[in-house]
């Protein structure tokens, strides 16, 4: 008696030699992202720096964990891939306002590495704008806790900081396009995640330290470990959901044949901005407390100390303004990413309709309605997530190591992780039933 064939798609791993090559690959390069964080840029002293970003909070302390504590190693990967993310960014919003740079986005491929040019050459600027910007605060910190900062001041230190971040955040932009091509999913994103997630075994032993000395009681970690579960799963949810509007295909005639109407839908995400509106909104707000930082020596700061006091995480203005900003940032970015009236056009272009509309402006107008709705329940979602953890810092006093922006970055990249390795399965599968028919064929 033949033995039952499982269904299971992970059944057929081990068979599956592109799929396992490119999850090595993978974790291959995120061995390499972690070992290079500990490289350091020569010139600073790692303890003082380390120091020095423990108490400086606020966008330190968060490009810090998006770095994987690259930052408070002072080490060439210590810019991380923030200035890849903000020249993308960019060149995107451009795309969306200049003409000829719409005309490139609609050329396909050719226009497409036009755009990724422009996006590599925008993140050596930022980045060498960035490493420039530190190297000279750095020298200006002066001392952390007594001890000096930069062993040798002077433009020997920021020429090779300069250098040596730019070029570390380049290899990072060149080893996330490799993870993109080679390997399985999107791989800026996997860096990042790799980043906060290198940090969590540090943030439990910490937790766990706590309780076993009284500082923090059972419930409050059993609270800790509900909460983190409970927005986990609400993530998963809201990511996972969608809007399908229902088009209808004309029915068209192929030489004899009749084809019948066709129906299908477009998908729209309740978060169509993804986690972009968090991390706009949190540098923003971050940026007083880590200006007044940086120049807690300079006698007229007074009304930056006292931006940086109503900015506090906690803080009622704080709350307000961070929910704000996530909302204006959800609707722009969306704005940008997502343009009704170029889908009612290549809707209209390939004869579909939406049931009771007209197509054109009047489909536009309709699509352009939902996705108003839509964002406005995201920028909603985004929000709650990301001042829960807030709450509970504040009225608890728990140590949340995911932020809300982590928490969420970390959530989306591992459901898109999984998608992509379930479409290599499901490829995989047909690729064995094309071949089984051609040999029975045969």
């Amino acid at each position: 008696m033949a033995a039952p064939q499982s269904n299971n798609p992970l059944a057929a791993f081990g068979k599956l030699t592109e799929l396992r090559q490119r999850l090595l690959f993978v974790v291959g390069a995120l061995v390499v992202f972690r070992l290079g964080s500990f490289i350091p840029v020569p010139g600073v002293n790692p303890e003082a720096m380390t120091r020095m970003i423990e108490q400086g909070g606020g966008l330190l302390n968060m490009f810090n964990m998006f770095s994987g504590g690259a930052l408070a190693r002072f080490s060439l990967f210590a810019l991380g891939v923030i200035p890849y993310i903000s020249a993308s960014i960019v060149v995107q919003m451009m795309g969306s306002i200049v003409p000829a740079w719409q005309q490139l986005r609609k050329e396909g491929q050719a226009g497409q590495r036009i755009l990724t040019k422009y996006t590599r050459w925008g993140t050596v600027g930022l980045a060498a704008f960035q490493a420039f910007g530190v190297a000279v605060a750095l020298q200006k910190q002066g001392v952390a806790g007594g001890v000096p900062i930069v062993y040798d001041p002077g433009f020997g230190f920021i020429f090779a900081s300069v250098i040596g971040l730019t070029a570390g955040t380049m290899f990072l932009m060149w080893l996330g396009e490799q993870i993109t091509e080679r390997g399985v999913g999107n791989g800026i994103s996997l860096i990042i995640f790799a980043g906060i997630v290198a940090g969590l075994p540090r943030a439990l032993s910490q937790t766990a330290t706590m309780a076993s000395s009284g500082e923090l009681s059972s419930i409050m970690v059993l609270l800790v470990a509900v909460v983190v579960f409970g927005v986990t799963m609400f993530v998963v949810f809201v990511e996972s959901a969608q809007r399908r509007i229902t088009v209808n295909y004309a029915r068209r005639q192929g030489g004899a044949r009749a084809y019948m109407n066709q129906s299908s839908y477009v998908p729209l995400k309740i978060n169509m901005a993804g986690v972009i509106p968090p991390i706009f909104a949190s540098s923003l707000i971050m940026f007083p407390a880590t200006a007044a930082t940086w120049f807690s020596n300079a006698s007229q700061m007074h009304w930056l100390q006292t931006i940086t006091t109503a900015l506090t995480p906690g803080e009622p203005p704080y709350m307000i303004l961070y929910a704000l900003l996530i909302i204006v940032f959800a609707f722009f970015y969306t704005a940008i990413v997502f343009n009704a009236q170029e889908t009612a056009d290549n809707l209209k272009r390939s004869g579909a309709l939406i049931p009771g509309i007209r197509p054109g402006k009047a489909s536009a107008d309709y699509i352009d309605g939902v996705l108003t709705r839509l964002t406005g329940a995201g920028a909603l979602y985004l929000a709650a997530v990301c001042l829960i953890p807030t709450f509970l810092q504040t009225a608890w006093h728990v140590p949340f190591y995911f932020g809300g922006t982590s928490l969420l970055i970390v959530v989306v990249v591992a459901m898109d992780f999984r998608a992509q390795i379930s479409a290599h399965l499901v490829s995989h599968q047909y690729e064995s039933l094309l071949k089984k028919a051609n040999l029975r064929r045969s």
